[in-house]
């Protein structure tokens, strides 16, 4: 096995002989291969403000749409895409235009890092250059082919994958995602000064459980505080695109595997604004 085999994220379900594989050779040509038009970063300054869902939501929406999507899942020690659309231990092929990614039910092509453990809860212990070269290989490596839009849902905070996808992408715009507590809004604006001093573009803030409606009698609860969402993006110079709600429906279809079975006019009407943001 060569040194290129071993830290490949397709090792062990590779079919190349190594021998002719050519990493090396290749590798900057399988990238150039593929056409994406858009590529929408999540981001979030902070854990537990359901970047993940969020990302999931907008590529379901986008794929509902009738656009050719993909999900490159960049959190690489905690990767979660998998278990939102219910795909376990698939079988990675490659093509000619490389690693060929499984399909969810609506055709989204999706990779992770989860695919390639032998346990979905085995731990990615690495150190901040082997992760950043995990999203280099499945962004320049997998076969996306023609996509109008690639999502890429990224770990919390401003280190080392954050940075590396906003530089070595061509992002076409970052969705920021928090929720209403003010811990959350405070390390959220890092997040955006990251991105300002980075001069990529902002499509715009969503507030994420911004609320929750009571199932008995209607009532509008803000069990995690008053919404600032509208305020914050105004503050910061952002587009505001929206508020979604806690839904338990959505945390159970998560956890089923079936968020793509999830309706929300909420994030339907966030799709409208990112749309009209991006050819």
């Amino acid at each position: 096995m060569s040194e290129q085999c071993k830290t490949c994220p397709s090792n062990g379900g590779c079919n190349i002989d190594p021998a002719d594989c050519g990493v090396e050779i290749e590798k900057s040509l399988l990238g150039a291969l593929n056409s994406i038009r858009n590529v929408i970063v999540v981001m979030s300054g902070k854990g537990g403000v359901g970047k993940s869902s969020v990302t999931a939501l907008i590529a379901s929406s986008l794929a509902k749409e009738g656009y050719a999507v993909g999900i490159l899942d960049a959190d690489i020690t905690g990767p979660s895409q998998p278990k939102a659309f219910g795909i376990q231990k698939p079988q990675i092929t490659a093509s000619e235009y490389g690693m060929t990614p499984p399909l969810t039910k609506l055709g989204i092509k999706l990779i992770s890092i989860n695919f390639f453990l032998p346990n979905e809860d085995d731990p990615v212990i690495w150190r901040g250059p082997l992760l950043a070269g995990a999203v280099n290989q499945f962004w320049g490596e997998v076969d996306w082919r023609d996509l109008d839009y690639l999502v890429v849902d990224l770990p919390p905070g401003t280190g080392d994958v954050p940075l590396t996808v906003i530089q070595s992408l061509p992002v076409n715009g970052i969705v920021i995602v928090s929720s209403p507590q003010d811990l959350a809004f405070m390390v959220v604006k890092k997040t955006i000064n990251m991105a300002k001093k980075l001069n990529v573009p902002i499509l715009g803030l969503i507030e994420n459980m911004s609320y929750a409606i009571c199932p008995h009698c209607g009532e509008r609860l803000e069990i995690f505080g008053t919404s600032q969402g509208a305020k914050v993006a105004n503050d910061s110079g952002l587009d505001f695109l929206g508020s979604l709600p806690w839904d338990t429906s959505l945390n159970i279809m998560v956890d089923e595997g079936k968020v793509e079975e999830y309706k929300s006019k909420e994030m339907n009407a966030i799709i409208d604004q990112i749309l009209k943001k991006l050819p």
